[in-house]
């Protein structure tokens, strides 16, 4: 007779079809008492549900004895209940300095790695992991904490790929008051409480404070918000699926896609929130979100992850989407190329070269580029050019200075009266700008002959301009409406200097 509590975890893996009848499922039995309850619980429930159960334990090395003893301990609890164990081991430690990894990331790469192979090798259809609901409660508040969207709102899964996860909704204290009720033993880890670790903050500091002082249904309401946004995320998936085959063309290793069909994936549909009605602040598109997704998933299906694409990033091929002529691109992380021809955008792979232009339109300017630039809030932005084998960097600054002192300082820019992300390009005829100490603008081909520029390095001199706006030129006054005043809070600094020697080996 099974008690409330056991029937209880019997239905979440039924309902959450975590399992078929016939499956060998292997437990991951660390030790510890959320892993040895996911097992005893099996155990007991292994043949209603149709299973044939082993355990497997990935020893870490990170604790000498005591991680040597954690295995001995699993291997006796295999041993009672007759049960198939399987264990390795592995230099974690070493392995993460080797490679220059997080140590707690690290450790899980290689413990899953070793589950994955597990399966690989056929001795397993599926890996239970103890995750219980403060493992994803704690998860959904590091996401927020290093800031996520609607997916990192998801935390984890209950299944992911051969990895399921019986006890994701069920509290810690549940499984332990379940092992005392049974007389079963385990083993602490004396990691877990180090609150050098995120995670461990979370779970030994703000939870607790969360739960006390705030909600004591805190944890709770993480996991439900875990589980609607994996929810959401699941449509959005099955809609950016359905608008990929529809509008985008795959020709060898590059996607193409118009850029109507990227901003308003729904034709026919007013992509307008305001119809009738006039403002001077941009409007945004009700389909900017899908806009964003589908960027995304262009990117990740050129370059097969998502590593280092940024919202400012996907902001960039946006504009690039509504405001920008044929022949201008963009570069992306990992040597993603995204350049517009005639009407449309087209991703591709390719870590150097100049980016592509439109072919059809006629150009006297061979040596013509366009880059565009993110400049942090801390940091420094450096943009090569190998057009011009040149390196601009450029720099964002706190500003609080005298009078003098902005007087003096004739090259810094106020940044926010920039629009970011800036554009470095080649010079353009007709180019034209109001210089510091100028009434009127002058156009550039009047600053080249008064300096003297040689004609031959006038059609690759560069520029930087700030939403179609010129605000600085090599070697020329910069541009009078970006300059720093009493009002600047923040200042951004320009400079270009040769590529470093070894560079250009």
């Amino acid at each position: 007779m099974r008690t409330p509590f056991e029937q209880a975890v019997f239905k979440r893996i039924q309902l959450g079809g975590l399992v078929a009848p016939g499956s060998r499922v292997a437990a991951a039995v660390s030790g510890g008492a959320d892993s040895v309850a996911m097992f005893r619980l099996l155990h007991l429930l292994r043949d209603e549900l149709g299973i044939r159960l082993m355990i497997v334990h990935f020893n870490h090395l990170l604790r000498g004895a005591e991680s040597d003893a954690d295995e001995q301990f699993v291997s006796c609890l295999a041993n009672d209940f007759d049960v198939e164990f399987l264990s390795a081991k592995q230099d974690v430690a070493r392995e993460c300095a080797r490679n220059k990894w997080n140590l707690e990331e690290g450790a899980r790469n290689l413990r899953y790695g070793f589950f994955e192979a597990f399966v690989r090798s056929g001795k397993a259809d599926r890996i239970a992991v103890a995750h219980t609901a403060e493992d994803q409660a704690e998860t959904v508040m590091a996401h927020l904490i290093r800031g996520t969207g609607i997916t990192g709102l998801g935390g984890i899964h209950p299944v992911a790929g051969p990895i399921i996860r019986p006890l994701l909704e069920i509290r810690r204290d549940d499984l332990r008051d379940y092992l005392r009720e049974i007389g079963q033993s385990w083993r602490e880890d004396s990691t877990n409480s180090d609150t050098v670790r995120l995670r461990a903050r979370i779970r030994e500091k703000l939870l607790p404070v969360l739960t006390k002082d705030f909600s004591s249904t805190v944890v709770s309401h993480l996991s439900t918000l875990a589980r609607l946004s994996r929810e959401e995320e699941l449509f959005w998936n099955e809609l950016i699926d359905r608008k990929f085959e529809e509008f985008v063309c795959v020709n060898g290793g590059k996607l193409e896609i118009t850029a109507q069909a990227l901003l308003n994936p729904f034709p026919g549909e007013s992509g307008e929130t305001q119809s009738g009605r006039t403002s001077k602040h941009p409007v945004i598109s009700p389909f900017r979100a899908l806009t964003e997704r589908m960027i995304r998933r262009l990117y990740k299906h050129t370059r097969n992850d998502l590593r280092e694409l940024t919202s400012e990033h996907v902001e960039q091929v946006i504009r690039l989407a509504e405001h920008t002529a044929s022949g201008c691109g963009v570069r992306l992380p990992g040597g993603i190329l995204v350049h517009r021809t005639l009407d449309s955008l087209i991703f591709h792979d390719k870590s150097s070269g100049v980016m592509p232009g439109n072919r059809d339109e006629t150009s006297n300017n061979a040596g013509a580029y366009h880059y565009q630039v993110i400049v942090p809030e801390r940091g420094v932005t450096t943009v090569s050019v190998a057009e011009l084998a040149t390196c601009f960097r450029l720099k964002k600054i706190d500003w609080s200075r005298p009078a003098s002192d902005t007087e003096r300082e004739s090259d810094v820019f106020d940044a926010e009266l920039l629009q970011f992300p800036l554009v470095l390009r080649s010079w353009r005829p007709g180019d034209a700008y109001r210089p510091k100490g100028r009434r009127n603008w002058h156009k550039l081909k009047e600053l080249f002959l008064a300096s003297r520029v040689p004609v031959a390095q006038r059609a690759t001199w560069p520029v930087i301009e700030s939403r179609g706006r010129i605000v600085w030129a090599r070697n020329m006054p910069p541009s009078a409406d970006f300059l720093v005043s009493l009002a600047t809070r923040v200042g951004l600094t320009i400079e270009d200097m040769p590529f470093p020697v070894d560079s250009q080996k």
